[in-house]
Order: structure tokens, then C-alpha cells, then sequence
């Protein structure tokens, strides 16, 4: 159940559909990071994910799926998610939204580079410079005119960074761990950490609020399990193209709730950015069709099963 599968296809569906809720949760968060401590959004953010994932385990060969003989790696997927949600919403405290998401966007970037070292996956010079030119997107974002530099970029970029790690790590996880697994783990050992930390600074939740918390919740749960169950079916540079769809939710839920745009300097930079990922795609595409192209045919099933023609005896 845990074996990588390539159906690029299914994989960018699921990747998309991932990235719609987790910008919803974003939105939520960004809603109550005005008035509440990280530690009690990520909490109960975290609170029903274990309880879908023992749902899926059920559902999905029974309880002792959730069994693992890799426990160090989910502990590292753990304080990569944790310190990506920390820096990522302690971020939106300081910017808006598509700001805050547009900087993010050097992630895939950096999760094409980080697969060499974690996945093996070979990254070419046109790649490298590909990459390069987008790390430029993000010092066009950061011009004076744009979003500046400061305390809120530097958040947003150190979250880029550790969720390009947990990326990578949960493809690396998932050839041996169902999705399933890999969400209960982290999620149990985030519930720990949080938890520790969370009666300290409780704030009672008050009227929409409520609300904002099940939304961040629910987006959460579903988010999480749709884009690893992407990272399951494709590679990690090909998927990692469609991060990008979260800078037109985040425009239209800036601009819904906080009447927030990014300046022209960010779309630019932003354009800059995905315009290199994009690059990496077609670049890794044409690469598979070249090396599809040059494997041998497997023999015709016909030939090999059949049998030598005996000679009549007139029977």
C-alpha cells in the first residue's frame, strides 16, 4: 500500500485539490493569528487528523497499518511541518496573504534542489539555472516597491524552505508508509509538542472564530492526506509546479476578507518564479518521452507463448 506509483496525472489531481484546502486553512489562519497564540491554532488544527487517519487505517487493511519501523523520519517530517506552520502563519501576523504566499512560492524550487541529496533524482545545469532565475522572482519580490525585507519575509522564506523539506521527505516516506501512517504520526507527535505549550496560553474561541477553527480543521485534515497521496502518485519536480495555483486563492481570499491585493512588483516576481518551475516541468517532461523512447519494446506475448508447430502424423 505504500509503494510509489507513477500516474503523473492522478498525482497532479490530487495536488490541486490539496492545494485548494490548504489555501483555506491559510485564510482561516490568517484570520486567527489576530487574535490567537500559534500553539493554539496549530493544536487544534492538528486535534481531528489522527482520528481520520485511524478512519483511513480502518478502511485500508486495519489498525496495524499505522504500525511503523520508521520513526526518525517522521520525526523529522514532524519538526518540519511544526517550524513550516510556525514561521508560515507567524508570517502572516507581519504581511497579507498572497504577499505572505508569493514568497512561499520559491518552495517548489527548493524541493527540485533538496531532491537531489534526499530522493537521488538527477538535476541538470538548465535545471540549476532555472532555479537560480527564480530565486531572482523572490529578490523582485522583495524590492523596496514590493514586499520589502524584513521579519515577515524571512518567516515566509524559512517556511518555504522546511516545506520543501517535509516534501521531499514525504515522498521518501512513502515508498515504504501509507498516506494514512504518515498522518497519524505527525500529527501525534505535533498534538504532543503543541499541547505541551497550549494551556499556557489558551484563548477561549468567540463567535466566528469558532467557525475560522473547524475551517482551519477540516482544510487541514483534507489538505494534508490529498497532497501526500500526490506525492505518492508523481514525482516531486513535477508536482511541485502546481504550488502555484495557491497565489489566485490567496489574491481572492485577500481580497474577500482583508480588501488586500499584491503590489504589481510581487506578481511580477511571482510570475518570474513560476515561470522558472515551469521550465523544470517541460524540461523533466521531454527528459521522461527521451528516456521512454529509448527502452526496449517488451516481446510480443504471442511469440513467446507460442509452441513449436509439430508435423502431422495424419490423424
Amino acid at each position: 500500500m505504500g509503494k510509489l506509483r507513477n500516474a503523473p496525472m492522478r498525482g497532479l489531481l490530487y495536488v490541486v485539490a490539496g492545494i485548494f484546502c490548504m489555501s483555506v486553512m491559510d485564510a482561516a489562519g490568517k484570520w486567527l493569528t489576530a487574535g490567537y497564540p500559534l500553539s493554539e491554532i496549530i493544536f487544534l488544527g492538528r486535534l481531528p487528523v489522527p482520528l481520520f487517519a485511524i478512519a483511513l487505517a480502518l478502511m485500508n487493511g486495519g489498525i496495524y497499518t499505522l504500525r511503523t519501523g520508521r520513526f526518525g523520519l517522521h520525526l523529522i517530517r514532524c519538526l518540519a511541518s511544526a517550524a513550516t506552520m510556525v514561521t508560515f502563519f507567524a508570517s502572516l501576523r507581519l504581511l497579507p496573504l498572497a504577499d505572505t504566499v508569493a514568497i512561499t512560492f520559491v518552495s517548489p524550487l527548493l524541493m527540485s534542489a533538496l531532491s537531489v541529496p534526499i530522493l537521488g533524482e538527477r538535476v541538470g545545469p538548465r535545471r540549476w539555472t532555472a532555479i537560480a532565475i527564480g530565486f531572482i522572482g523572490v529578490l523582485v519580490i522583495l524590492q523596496p516597491s514590493g514586499t520589502g525585507f524584513g521579519v515577515g519575509p524571512a518567516l515566509a522564506l524559512t517556511a518555504a524552505l522546511t516545506y520543501a523539506l517535509f516534501n521531499n521527505l514525504s515522498r521518501l516516506t512513502s515508498g515504504t508508509e501509507p498516506s494514512h501512517t504518515q498522518l497519524f504520526w505527525v500529527s501525534v507527535m505535533i498534538l504532543i509538542g503543541s499541547g505541551a505549550v497550549v494551556p499556557f496560553q489558551w484563548v477561549q474561541p468567540q463567535g466566528r472564530d469558532l467557525l475560522a477553527f473547524v475551517v482551519f480543521a477540516l482544510a487541514s485534515t483534507v489538505g494534508q492526506f490529498l497532497m501526500i497521496q500526490g506525492l505518492r502518485y508523481g514525482e516531486v519536480s513535477l508536482l511541485a509546479s502546481m504550488e502555484y495555483s495557491a497565489l489566485i486563492w490567496a489574491t481572492l481570499f485577500g481580497f474577500m476578507f482583508w480588501n488586500q491585493l499584491p503590489t504589481p512588483t510581487v506578481v511580477v516576481g511571482a510570475v518570474v518564479i513560476a515561470a522558472s518551475s515551469f521550465y523544470i516541468v517541460q524540461r523533466e517532461a521531454r527528459l521522461a518521452r527521451r528516456i521512454d523512447a529509448r527502452r526496449p519494446a517488451p516481446p510480443r506475448l504471442d511469440r513467446i507463448n507460442r509452441s513449436p508447430q509439430l508435423p502431422s502424423d495424419g490423424i
